[in-house]
């Protein structure tokens, strides 16, 4: 009697609510390609994982479509670890696009040992312990490519508010809070959307609080810049923290403009006030 082949080991990971929206992640979209485009375009194989893209397949969808804009023959593989969402997902397929029933190990179709060079989680960690990020984001930096990036991080239903921390396989590098400025009251509301690393952290004497603090402070300062528009209000805002408070602010007012300030990991990494 024949041997029967090895079972599949079980996806790494745990299944999460679903929730999902089209147009849900485009702030997260956008900025991966403009900051990451580069890369996009050197590696050999443009690969990226919409990882826990949910119930609906909307947010793979859309990624190879802002992606395509950078490199058009960049493939997305959108991840589920719930078979049903698999399956509802397979009719979405088409060139470039496909759907795999995996978890944090990140299976590629094919295999042939291929690394992705981004991986984007967005609403993965939430339902995870702080104590468990730090091996989670360990273990998808290992499935990069030397040059790849992993976006973890946390949004809102209708994408008003997004926080998240862009990592490479040497470690965490930056974190970006987007928003739609028109909808934005004070910029410590993004609070409530930052990742499972900090959203326990926004307490006193940890440094993301201390920021926060900060944004609030130079964001009411910045008020008379608001009959412009709430765009040069975030503009001076973001200004004042990094030219007059000393936050190490990335990039520049062309990113700024569109409802975004990032800001270097290691001075909101927890502990490091």
């Amino acid at each position: 009697m024949p041997a029967r082949p090895p079972a599949p080991a079980r996806p790494v990971g745990s299944v999460t609510r679903g929730t999902t929206n089209p147009n849900r992640l485009r702030r997260m979209d956008r900025w991966i390609a403009a900051v990451h485009g580069p890369a996009l375009l050197r590696t050999e194989a443009p690969v990226a994982v919409d990882l826990g893209y949910g119930a609906a397949p909307w947010t793979a969808v859309e990624l190879l479509e802002r992606l395509r804009t950078v490199r058009p023959d960049v493939r997305v593989v959108g991840v589920e670890i719930e078979p049903a969402r698999v399956a509802a997902a397979k009719p979405y397929e088409r060139e470039g696009l496909v759907f795999a029933h995996g978890g944090f190990e990140v299976p590629l179709p094919g295999g042939h040992g291929e690394r992705p060079a981004l991986i984007r989680a967005a609403n993965v960690l939430r339902q995870y312990g702080e104590d468990e990020v730090a091996a989670v984001w360990r273990r998808l930096c290992d499935r990069l490519a030397p040059d790849g990036l992993l976006v973890e991080g946390t949004c809102d239903e209708i994408g008003r508010r997004h926080v998240w921390v862009a990592l490479t396989p040497t470690g965490p590098l930056s974190v970006t809070f987007a928003t739609r400025l028109g909808s934005l009251e004070r910029p410590s509301d993004l609070a409530e959307r930052l990742p499972k690393a900090l959203i326990h952290r926004n307490v006193p004497g940890e440094p993301v609080h201390s920021f926060l603090r900060d944004f609030d402070r130079a964001w009411a300062a910045a008020a008379p810049y608001a009959p412009l528009s709430a765009r040069q209000r975030w503009v001076r805002t973001v200004r004042v923290l990094r030219d007059d408070l000393g936050w190490p602010v990335l990039h520049g007012p062309r990113r700024w403009r569109q409802g975004e300030v990032t800001v270097a990991w290691e001075a909101l990494a927890p502990g490091s006030g």
